[in-house]
């Protein structure tokens, strides 16, 4: 597809399905499962994280039904805000790719600087900027080749993380089964750390505050979204990646969890290093650190790869529903847009800075603002599929026209848009979250001013040209 002005714009099919899967599994996969998942352990107990855990599996796959439908009927790129701004309005449509964009960009200057920190690790007297800034370059290429070459790293880049999961879960069972013999015990422990101290040690509160947090945990599964305009075969390959996305939510992180917590007191879970590495140690894993180390190096690459491309994807789609000038979607001969993806690591990189030079302000509004932002996008995507299968059948169409339908409409997209909702709004309740929600507000009526004033702005242009 070309413009008049022969500004290529275009992007080409060509991840596969084995790309789309791991792409869609590795989103969520990040150092929110390797490294903080004893924090939440340890603040909610066994019972509790696992029932938080389990509830946040169910929301991400109600809003994976909804995006499902829409997806296939409308493969786009950049997908749920095209939706949004169809079925919900522009002004919405905009401020989703612009929340979205956000969140994957200060989650980029995060992960570099995590990256940089691993490897200090390894080689404590090397300065953290270095391993960053390598980091940067290898994510920067990895997107800048071709759509495929991204796919194809963050393919090998998930199966890491996935690999290491699973060994994970098989030798911890095997470890409380007593096949593997732990440290310290005379006996197989089965499963009693996860009752001893009642159902909610710290209360359930702790575990409604858990719930909060575990949204933002499976951020990353609406990557489906976003790949919809550069996947084979939509129609079946994204069906079969969303169909899946509930049983892998609860084999890693449910699975994980309850390893974790039989094989450590949840008093003990991760509070001072990562509960992989804890379990791992226990059981006598020789080099448990380094290869722990080594897998949560892989998760953050992956997590920056699949930030980078979101990021991009949605300035893209942004300049190509011409809310911004179309020269950001201008595409070159390997089909990347890449002045988009230079904007998109700018951002990144400014995030960086910001978190080292403006930590307790700057730096702390980005942060509280991105980490509500995925859960106001699966809002977004929930709406727009009430309002597509509305718009859809009152337009003369019929279901049996569409490839892949949401179940039990309209409850799973209003369950969707509803239990969404309670985790923006009860963030009021919670003291150490209520910032975020006092960031968004004003943050989201910025979006909405800065939309509707360009529009207003050039409607008076339009109509001086005129007269």
């Amino acid at each position: 597809m070309e413009n008049n002005n022969n500004t290529h714009i275009k992007l080409k099919r060509n991840m596969e399905s084995r790309h789309l899967f791991m792409i869609s599994l590795g989103g969520v996969i990040g150092t929110g499962l390797f490294l903080s998942s004893g924090y939440t352990i340890h603040e909610a107990g066994p019972i509790g994280t696992i029932l938080a855990y389990g509830i946040g599996a169910i929301v991400v796959y109600l809003v994976m039904l909804c995006l499902g439908e829409l997806s296939v009927a409308m493969p786009e790129t950049g997908s749920f805000h095209v939706y949004a701004n169809k079925y919900i309005g522009p002004g919405t449509g905009f401020t989703v790719a612009i929340l979205y964009w956000l969140t994957w960009t200060v989650a980029l200057g995060s992960e570099f600087t995590a990256s940089g920190l691993i490897m200090q690790q390894w080689f404590p007297n090397s300065p953290t900027w270095i391993w960053s800034a390598l980091f940067m370059a290898v994510i920067f290429i990895s997107n800048a080749l071709s759509v495929k070459f991204f796919a194809e790293t963050e393919f090998w880049f998930s199966s890491i993380k996935v690999i290491a999961i699973i060994l994970f879960i098989i030798i911890g069972f095997l470890a409380i089964f007593g096949v593997i013999h732990i440290k310290g015990t005379t006996q197989a422990p089965m499963f009693t750390n996860l009752f001893k101290d009642g159902l909610f040690p710290n209360g359930f509160k702790a575990v409604f505050t858990t719930m909060l947090t575990v949204n933002f945990a499976f951020s990353g599964t609406e990557l489906i979204g976003v790949t919809a305009g550069e996947t084979k075969d939509p129609s079946k390959n994204i069906p079969r990646a969303i169909h899946t996305t509930l049983l892998r939510l609860i084999i890693f992180f449910i699975g994980s969890i309850v390893v974790m917590s039989a094989l450590i007191p949840w008093q003990k879970a991760g509070v001072n290093q990562s509960p992989f590495v804890l379990v791992f140690k226990s059981i006598g894993f020789p080099f448990a650190g380094d290869l722990m180390n080594f897998v949560v190096l892989t998760a953050i690459l992956s997590a920056a790869n699949s930030g980078l491309y979101a990021s991009t994807r949605m300035l893209w789609s942004l300049a190509h529903e011409g809310m911004i000038p179309l020269k950001y979607a201008k595409t070159n001969s390997r089909d990347v847009p890449m002045t988009a993806l230079c904007l998109s690591m700018i951002g990144g990189v400014l995030a960086l800075v910001s978190s080292v030079v403006a930590a307790s302000t700057v730096y702390l509004v980005l942060v509280s603002i991105s980490g509500l932002a995925v859960v106001i996008v699966w809002m977004a995507i929930a709406l727009s599929e009430i309002n597509f299968r509305k718009s859809f059948l009152k337009s003369g169409h019929t279901l049996d026209e569409l490839k892949f339908k949401t179940p039990w409409y309209p409850f799973v997209p209003w369950t969707a848009f509803i239990m969404s909702l309670l985790s923006c709004v009860l963030i009021v309740f919670d003291p150490n979250q209520r910032s975020a929600l006092f960031y968004m507000i004003p943050f989201l009526i910025l979006c909405y001013v800065v939309y509707y004033g360009k529009e207003y702005l050039k409607k008076l242009r339009t109509k001086s040209s005129n007269d």
